[in-house]
């Protein structure tokens, strides 16, 4: 894996002085009673989980959830898709983070054969009808893409297999990541491209540094969010490491050759 350029003594404080910024924005977001969902979708490796440990450390755990659905049942399959994360929206008060999320379908159920075509337009063609239903009932959709190199993605698959503390982070479509890069590939821009939209836009974060990654992206999540005795001068963001979406769609990592 690549290290950071970032050392570790300047990361924890950093990060330390945005996740009091977090605690500012959930202390507001419960009085206010507003509903913050934040999505993260990305590459295998890519690092949403350690994202989001970065994020929820030091928030409330009853008014901040961390949604991560393992596969549909067999009645969950016979429900109307969105069903089962139409049950996990936040409430009044409630930051959530998906790790993963309806994207699913956009992503590794295309790429791996777990849909069929049929299924996957139809997801395609009212995703976006669904998410403004979201925010016109006044929840706040934040989308993140986290994205990394060919040869750092093979590095962490390396280091996951080595490391007795990640082994539950191994599977078959882990192992997979490498050999199909360039359907993940496909299937990310065909996603990005036709699920951007006005109400919810994507945000591509460059995660090949973990830290960078953690600090780069509090920083725009927090600016994104109104709440009192914001410190402006801590969101630092790094325009090489957050991508607006479709602006610099060319600065994602491209097709193996």
């Amino acid at each position: 894996m690549s290290k950071s350029i970032v050392s570790e003594n300047t990361y924890e404080a950093d990060l330390r002085l945005l996740q009091i910024e977090l605690v500012k924005l959930q202390r507001h977001t419960i009085q206010k009673g507003k509903r913050l969902l934040v999505i993260l979708e990305g590459r295998d490796t890519a690092g949403k989980d350690g994202s989001i440990k970065s994020i929820t450390e030091h928030l409330s755990p009853r008014d901040s959830r961390i949604v991560a659905l393992n596969k549909p049942s067999l009645r969950e399959e016979g429900e109307w898709y969105f069903q089962r994360y139409v049950a996990e929206l936040p409430t009044a008060g409630e930051f959530v983070l998906f790790n993963r999320s309806w994207y699913n379908r956009a992503g590794v159920e295309k790429v791996m054969g777990f849909c069929t075509d049929e299924q996957y337009k139809q997801f395609m063609a009212t995703v976006n009808e669904f998410e403004s239903l979201l925010v016109g009932s006044d929840i706040q959709l934040i989308k993140y893409y986290l994205d990394i190199s060919k040869d750092e993605q093979a590095a962490r698959l390396k280091d996951r297999a080595k490391d007795p503390l990640k082994q539950w982070k191994i599977s078959p479509i882990d192992q997979k990541a490498q050999k199909m890069w360039n359907e993940y590939s496909v299937a990310r821009d065909k996603m990005l491209k036709h699920t951007n939209s006005t109400q919810a836009p994507w945000t591509v974060i460059i995660a090949n540094d973990k830290k960078l990654a953690h600090l780069n992206m509090i920083a725009d999540l927090l600016s994104r969010v109104d709440y009192p005795d914001k410190n402006k001068k801590l969101l630092k963001i790094d325009p090489q490491i957050v991508l607006s979406w479709p602006a610099n769609s060319k600065k994602l990592p491209k097709l193996s050759k």
